[in-house]
């Protein structure tokens, strides 16, 4: 069994892992002459396999790579014997006997085999076996173990794609063997991270539960490599600069992955449906609606379907990050002054500049001309993107406005930071005030309010059970506005008093993860949240957002600004331009990166794969010099979330790179849909 090379010096995970999955697929034939090697090739991978690569490299990269035909391992594939096949799969059981049986098939010219994670020996042994009792053994040209087994969305995120994670490790139905099994899987996954970096982390985790458990598995694992220890080149290796693995357990803040959110980032994976830097959302067919017009007949919606890169795209590589009214704001100016640009170039190639003018001007020379059309296409590959914002700018607004999102975002950061910590009868009163107005927020919002009111203020169960009565009360007889999940208003259904059958059963499951959150609080299976968010009082987003701001954008994006949407604009600029908070991982990590006694610093358990046994913080912290932390990797177990991701942000100081990663990412609908599937 081979090993991939390590990955050459690069500044981030993704950087990393595309490096090494270019080397994969890159790599020639050691049999063959260069002459007669031939630079096609086919590349076959699993489900998971191909989430891996799909946001590393498009359709034209894997051409330019010599990949002609990227075919699923599963499915109905033809033979094609004159072309070499890269396997890039999970090394599962049912994955390595298809393997053999295309092998003994001579599907494909030869089998160049590369593993995302580590084949395990018994694995290998019937694998072998496998290959030699039906005659493939000559097809396998080699194998590789990759060690890229984990999902690198953009630079400084990633996730392991495990799927219902927070309901794997917390349902009382799980056994121990799976429990085992799971953690083994979180292990291998950063054991996959730590490869591709090519350094040596420092693994800090918390006490007991599944962090010290993995924590430990993987410390071990790293110790026991042949090579990994001996590696001083690669991603982030250093001797005295070693990065930081903080490995934290979602249970010790259930507030942030249902929380909304206002920055742009999170408010798209709120509000829209987003996976994998892919956004989707309904849009009217403004054709339609005028020829069904006289028949009252609604226009059908038609799926929008856009692909965004956050770190190829300038736009969203600087703007994800900033709350929503500043993206618009940016959005709006970047495109006049693209259009502006557009206007003046084309009309210097056409001699239009001298005819406004009306003046005798000298003609262009050659090279202006040859500058000027050398950058319009350019300009107009910017103009397109910005333009692909506009689009989903504008839906996002669509979902705001309508579900009045800003003033959900206000009264739960008030409660998260403790604005109500005094007055708990106030509490109480706004937030029944506002899960039981049939137009403020869908069904999810409002459970969303309930459950981080209960987090937040310590409410009594009493209280809560007051409050969600009220709240199923008031949509089981005046009904929702807006239905959940469909981004679509449901006028009709609040007039009526009725919630669609979709509703009923979100409002259902809502109830049930409410009811959970109740046993696990007092059985003290989660720490007490109250002040778990904190603000930064030095610190604020920056910027001012006007209505008339708002007022423009939406007059750009389209030709008939609603007057709900014209109403929301001053509420939007208002109330979501405000300090920013940070997040109680926020808080964790800067405390460790800091290294400030009496926090997390001291409590955490830090352990060193080069040491054998656990390092005591508190002598080392009287008797050696620590090295500040400019690499960080911060774990979350059971799921994270773009609005923790974005609020990592605050510690990255120049100098620290932070890199956010999870069993799997989710949006905050979703996890409150775990919730309710724990009771």
């Amino acid at each position: 069994m081979k090993e991939a090379h390590p990955p050459t010096v690069s500044t981030t995970l993704k950087a990393c892992q595309l490096s090494a999955i270019t080397a994969m697929l890159s790599a020639p034939n050691p049999a063959e002459s260069s002459s007669s090697c031939t630079p096609w090739k086919i590349l076959i991978y699993d489900q998971h396999t191909r989430s891996i690569i799909s946001p590393l490299l498009s359709v034209s990269s894997l051409r330019a790579l010599g990949v002609t035909l990227h075919l699923l391992l599963h499915s109905d594939r033809e033979a094609i014997p004159d072309v070499p096949a890269v396997y890039f799969v999970t090394p599962t059981k049912e994955n390595l006997e298809r393997i053999a049986r295309d092998c003994s098939r001579t599907l494909y010219k030869c089998a160049r085999i590369h593993l995302a994670s580590r084949l395990s020996r018994s694995q290998m042994e019937e694998f072998a076996r496998l290959v030699v009792n039906t005659g493939g053994l000559p097809q396998i040209e080699s194998v590789y173990d990759n060690y890229v087994d984990f999902v690198s969305l953009e630079n400084g995120l990633f996730d392991l794609a495990v799927k219902e994670s927070y309901v794997l490790y917390n349902h009382h139905r799980t056994d121990e063997h799976e429990m085992e099994a799971a953690m083994e899987g979180i292990c291998a996954g950063l054991f996959s991270v730590v490869v591709t970096l090519g350094a040596v982390p420092i693994i800090r985790c918390g006490k007991g539960g599944a962090p010290e458990m993995v924590a430990r598995k993987l410390s071990k694992m790293i110790g026991e490599h042949p090579t990994l220890l001996r590696r001083t080149t690669g991603g982030m290796a250093s001797q005295h600069n070693r990065p930081v693995l903080i490995i934290m357990d979602r249970n010790m803040d259930l507030i942030t992955p249902v929380q909304h959110v206002s920055t742009y980032q999170a408010l798209v994976d709120d509000v829209l449906d987003h996976s994998a830097n892919r956004v989707e959302f309904n849009v009217s067919s403004e054709g339609e609606k005028g020829a069904n017009r006289g028949r009252g007949a609604p226009p059908p919606p038609v799926r929008k379907k856009l692909d965004v890169d956050p770190d190829a795209d300038p736009f969203y590589r600087k703007h994800k990050f900033n709350p929503f009214p500043e993206a618009i704001e940016s959005n709006g100016s970047e495109l006049q002054d693209v259009s502006l640009r557009e206007r003046q170039i084309r009309s210097k190639t056409s001699g239009a500049d001298d005819n406004a003018r009306g003046v005798d001007a000298p003609a262009s020379t050659g090279a202006d001309l040859a500058t000027a059309v050398e950058s319009l296409p350019v300009l107009l590959e910017r103009k397109k993107k910005l333009e692909v914002h506009t689009s989903i700018l504008q839906a996002v607004m669509n979902e705001v406005a309508s579900r009045d999102v800003p003033q959900f975002y206000e009264l739960e950061t008030s409660l998260a930071t403790g604005s109500y910590k005094n007055d708990p009868a106030k509490a109480k009163k706004d937030v029944l005030e506002l899960v039981t107005d049939p137009s403020k927020g869908n069904v999810d919002d409002k459970i969303r309010l309930v459950i981080v009111y209960m987090l937040s203020a310590a409410a009594k169960n009493a209280d809560v059970d007051e409050v969600a009565n009220g709240m199923k009360d008031a949509l089981d007889t005046r009904g929702s506005a807006i239905s959940a999940g469909d981004n679509v208003s449901n006028s009709e259904g609040a007039s009526r008093g009725i919630l669609t059958k979709q509703d009923r059963i979100r409002l259902e499951n809502g109830l049930r993860a409410i009811e959970y959150m109740k046993k696990i609080r007092s059985m003290q299976m989660i720490p007490s949240m109250s002040n778990i968010i904190q603000a930064d009082d030095g610190t604020s987003y920056g910027g001012a957002a006007s209505s008339d701001m708002l007022t423009s954008f939406m007059a750009r994006a389209t030709n008939q600004a609603t007057g709900l949407l014209a109403k929301a604009t001053d509420r939007l600029g208002t109330m979501m331009m405000g300090k920013i908070h940070k997040h109680h991982a926020t808080i964790v990590v800067e405390n460790i990166c800091e290294m400030r006694p009496n926090t997390e610093d001291d409590d955490y358990l830090y352990l060193d794969p080069r040491v054998k046994g656990d390092v005591d913080v508190a002598a080392l912290r009287n008797t050696v010099t620590r090295a500040p932390v400019r690499e960080v990797v911060a774990f979350m177990i059971g799921g994270g979330c773009y609005g923790e991701y974005q609020n990592l942000q605050m510690v990255a100081k120049e100098g620290r790179n932070i890199t956010y990663g999870a069993t799997e990412i989710v949006d905050p609908c979703t996890f409150m849909n775990y919730l309710g599937k724990l009771v």
